[in-house]
């Protein structure tokens, strides 16, 4: 059975940055994700990197977990694991398709029990494909990964995969789908993008991700 979760309060609870950065020989854009969450920070650890956790809230991850080894998500992304420090954070390749794009997870302890959850998603795109979704189309699922996370964390329980697609196609879900994209629309013109092209680009994002 999956419950669904306070919309409003979940997106709410999420910081969202955009920016530029240099990396690499050229620039990129950075997408910025972060949480709070009342857990200490080795068990936020433990949640975002052991493979017996991570399909609990995530999805089903096979390989070598390790700094070097090679990592696939089932049905997303694959990649290689650059970096890791535990328990503060890691730094991967982040392929889909025949693209390459890098994350990097940064867990700050901010108080008793306490962890702030940082996610960088780093991209090296060109102006004209950006303007076309803008960060949402990662925010949005980033946002989708953080609600599986708290929701883990909240009650020790694993997702029901087939229960939260339904939830995504219910009105609940379209609203959440909506409000994420909103959100990273309004961080993108924070970021320096015009607003109205930010916020066009945040509506053909909603587009996209509901679909049918």
């Amino acid at each position: 059975m999956f419950e669904g979760p306070d919309v409003v309060r979940e997106i709410g609870s999420v910081g969202r940055r955009v920016s530029r950065r240099a990396f690499g020989t050229g620039e990129a854009r950075v997408v910025t994700i972060s949480r709070v969450y009342d857990s200490p920070q080795e068990d936020l650890w433990d949640a975002c990197t052991n493979p017996e956790r991570i399909p609990r809230w995530f999805l089903p991850v096979s390989g070598e977990l390790r700094p070097g080894g090679r990592f696939r998500l089932q049905g997303n992304a694959s990649g290689t694991i650059e970096r890791c420090d535990p328990p503060e954070g890691f730094f991967a390749t982040w392929e889909f398709g025949d693209e390459v794009n890098w994350i990097e997870l940064r867990l700050t302890a901010v108080g008793e029990g306490r962890t702030r959850f940082e996610l960088d998603h780093i991209a090296q795109v060109d102006d004209e494909r950006w303007a076309e979704f803008g960060p949402g189309a990662v925010g949005v699922g980033w946002d989708m990964g953080l609600l599986g996370l708290s929701r883990h964390l909240a009650t020790g329980t694993s997702a029901d995969p087939a229960a939260a697609m339904a939830w995504l196609a219910s009105d609940e879900g379209r609203r959440f789908v909506a409000l994420s994209s909103e959100a990273w629309g309004e961080a993108s013109v924070a970021g320096g993008e015009p607003g109205e092209s930010a916020r066009a680009a945040a509506a053909r994002t909603t587009a996209a991700y509901t679909a049918g």
